[in-house]
């Protein structure tokens, strides 16, 4: 076991739109992610405590009562708000106000408190030019801060493993990540040969990929109510 807690945890999200003031259409890119959260609701409507609300125009958050599919939850936002890039805070802890489900605005607590510190550290790290800087990243404070480390380490691996995507690379391997099923199949949907599609997800390191993020729906599924 990773997460231990003596509470009833829950996992708040925060994300924001990077460098939101230079996009040529904000308008468009807001009512398009407005849409894209809409559909998150409703596809994981059982994970989610307060659904995802826009906050302020380039800001959104949402609280999960379950760790079950919160990675699967931050790639379908990221993926279908692509090329624009987001970051994401995610923050583990209690909630101390009540807790309205239709609209996650006025609801505070530590949960949201460590998320947007992680979205600071994100912050700090990108104003720092770090390089290899993830665009996702944890705050919780569970004993075990070593899972924390991992964690966080692992959204930094797979960051610099989808920054060196072209788009080719991304098509073929959010194909595959989205139906799980075969490289033949992959390649009938695509319309290109088997043999294309193979290299394709070796050059775009697909496997090393889909292990991390199998990894994380792992170590975050145990985030539960069950055991309080």
């Amino acid at each position: 076991m990773f997460f231990t807690f003596f509470y009833k945890p829950y996992i708040a999200i925060i994300g924001d739109i990077k460098s939101s003031k230079k996009l040529s259409d904000r308008k468009a890119v807001q009512d398009k992610l407005k849409r894209v959260l809409m559909k998150v609701n409703e596809k994981y409507d059982r994970d989610i405590a307060s659904k995802f609300t826009i906050t302020l125009g380039d800001e959104f958050q949402g609280l999960l009562c379950n760790g079950k599919n919160i990675i699967k939850i931050i790639f379908e936002i990221e993926n279908c708000m692509w090329p624009i890039d987001i970051r994401f805070g995610i923050g583990i802890g209690e909630i101390t106000t009540g807790i309205e489900r239709e609209i996650s605005i006025g609801a505070d607590g530590p949960g949201y408190y460590r998320a947007r510190e992680a979205i600071e550290n994100l912050r700090k790290n990108e104003k720092k030019k770090q390089t290899d800087t993830a665009n996702i990243h944890l705050v919780s404070d569970i004993e075990n801060q070593e899972a924390v480390l991992i964690i966080n380490t692992v959204f930094t691996l797979l960051c610099t493993i989808k920054e060196s995507w072209s788009d080719r690379q991304r098509e073929v391997i959010l194909d595959m990540l989205e139906h799980g099923d075969t490289q033949t199949a992959v390649a009938e949907r695509l319309k290109v040969r088997q043999p294309t599609i193979q290299k394709i997800l070796a050059s775009g390191k697909y496997y090393a990929y889909k292990e991390a993020i199998d990894v994380l729906e792992k170590i975050l599924g145990e985030i539960n109510w069950n055991d309080i």
